[in-house]
Parts: C-alpha cells; sequence; structure tokens
C-alpha cells in the first residue's frame, strides 16, 4: 500500500492547565454583630439578605462557611473587599475586620 501524499502534522498545541477553583471562607468570631456580617456580605458578593443570613448562620454554628468559589484572583479580591470594610462600627469592641481566608478547594 503506497504512503499517503500528506502525513499528519504531530499535535504541537500546548495543554492548557487550569487553576484550581479556590474559595472565600467566612470565619466566626465572637465580637462581629451578625448583622454586620450581613452588611458586608450584601456589599461585597451582592448575595440578597436571605443567602447573606444563611451564610452567616452558617459560619456561627460551624465556625466557618465558604461564601464564594471562582478564580484565584478574583477570590483574592473578594477577600481584600471584605477585609476593607473594616470593623464593625456598632460594636466597640470589634478592632478587626471580618475573618475570611482564601483556600483551594481541591
Amino acid at each position: 500500500m503506497p504512503e499517503p501524499a500528506v502525513l499528519p502534522r504531530p499535535d504541537t498545541r500546548k495543554k492548557i492547565r487550569r487553576q484550581p477553583p479556590y474559595a472565600v471562607v467566612l470565619h466566626n468570631d465572637d465580637i462581629t454583630s451578625m448583622q454586620w456580617v450581613v452588611t458586608v456580605l450584601r456589599k461585597v458578593f451582592a448575595y440578597d439578605e436571605t443567602k447573606c443570613v444563611q451564610h452567616m448562620m452558617e459560619a456561627h454554628e460551624t465556625g466557618r462557611s465558604v461564601v464564594w468559589v471562582g478564580a484565584m484572583e478574583l477570590a483574592e479580591l473578594k477577600a481584600d473587599q471584605v477585609v476593607g470594610c473594616g470593623p464593625d462600627p456598632s460594636t466597640p469592641k470589634a478592632k478587626e475586620p471580618i475573618r475570611v481566608t482564601v483556600e483551594p478547594t481541591e
């Protein structure tokens, strides 16, 4: 059998490795008011009040709640925005902003 006139090209395309998604995790504290947590979540994530209350209660009851998942850069931006809202202005003992961390989900 004769050789084909055109040989197939080897696949030289680079495989794109996607970053794993990252989570913004809200942590419970005993100082920040529940209302301030809900207010900050609404402002930063544009969630409705019901969803914010669910995340706040999950963090309150279990110690943490995954409030957002996506690309690392956006997760870091969202976490910085939460921290940038500052400590709870209605609680004199609140010296620190709401605690959030950015963690890989895989």
